[in-house]
């Protein structure tokens, strides 16, 4: 698997598409609708009988690079006792839950533990895995002007050796609505759990099934989401200009001589 997939001129929907419309109330145009916040706390928990695969199976056979991709990677041990983390394999989700993108990753420096346990991957895997200069390419043209949603996508981006806008960033373990009563941030498991009832990384994990986890999480509180993203730019805006103004005022009264 690898690289964008073409985009088809008439997507049909998926057969699982009659159980997320229940969930995600999707109107007629194929776009996913919020639930006002009244629904959704007064909706009934989702029924722990579904399996994961059942939960995130694609809405739509489209798998174009749709504005908002997820993100998730799995991590190998390089250096010397295998502490430092090197991207192993590494999946893109659109917002449809289909995959565009899933590769095994090449590390620069030799791999030391495959930390299988985890990341389910081994040496097989990489014998003829792309290099990650390729990968690192690929993703970078993907990501351009997209909105990027994952969990913990700091760990990610930071071994990808990339960085993405904040304002285009929609981290799941960092929107303060997901964070534990005492601030503190929560595994995608758990929310997984509490957000579409399924259980997820039971033993070695998927970097499709987590990645289509969040891309679904998110989708379920789009709307909510983005009006908290623009009341924190706009603040922060405000604050800037705040600066600004503090600045060249100070600069009037004190100039330089």
């Amino acid at each position: 698997m690898g690289g964008a997939a073409t985009n088809p001129s008439a997507p049909s929907l998926n057969p699982n598409w009659v159980v997320l419309k229940q969930r995600l109330k999707v109107g007629r145009s194929g776009k996913r609708k919020e639930r006002s916040e009244a629904e959704s706390e007064a909706a009934p928990a989702v029924s722990a009988t579904l399996s994961p695969s059942e939960v995130l199976k694609p809405t739509s056979t489209d798998c174009s690079l749709t504005d908002a991709l997820a993100m998730d990677c799995e991590m190998v041990g390089v250096g010397s006792q295998g502490t430092k983390s090197a991207i192993g394999r590494i999946a893109l989700v659109n917002a449809w839950g289909n995959v565009v993108y899933d590769e095994y990753v090449r590390p620069l420096e030799r791999v030391v533990d495959f930390r299988t346990r985890i990341s389910g991957i081994r040496a097989v895997h990489l014998r003829k895995a792309k290099d990650f200069k390729s990968v690192q390419n690929d993703v970078s043209v993907f990501l351009k002007g997209r909105t990027l949603v994952g969990h913990a996508l700091h760990n990610d981006l930071k071994a990808l050796l990339l960085s993405h806008p904040g304002s285009d960033v929609r981290d799941t373990a960092e929107y303060q609505p997901f964070l534990s009563g005492e601030g503190r941030r929560r595994a995608l498991r758990d929310l997984a759990a509490q957000i579409l009832g399924i259980t997820i990384q039971q033993g070695e994990h998927c970097p499709v099934e987590d990645a289509k986890a969040a891309m679904l999480i998110y989708q379920k509180h789009k709307k909510t989401w983005e009006k908290h993203m623009k009341r924190q730019l706009k603040l922060k805006k405000k604050i800037k200009d705040g600066r600004r103004r503090n600045r060249k005022k100070k600069e009037s009264i004190n100039p330089d001589p």
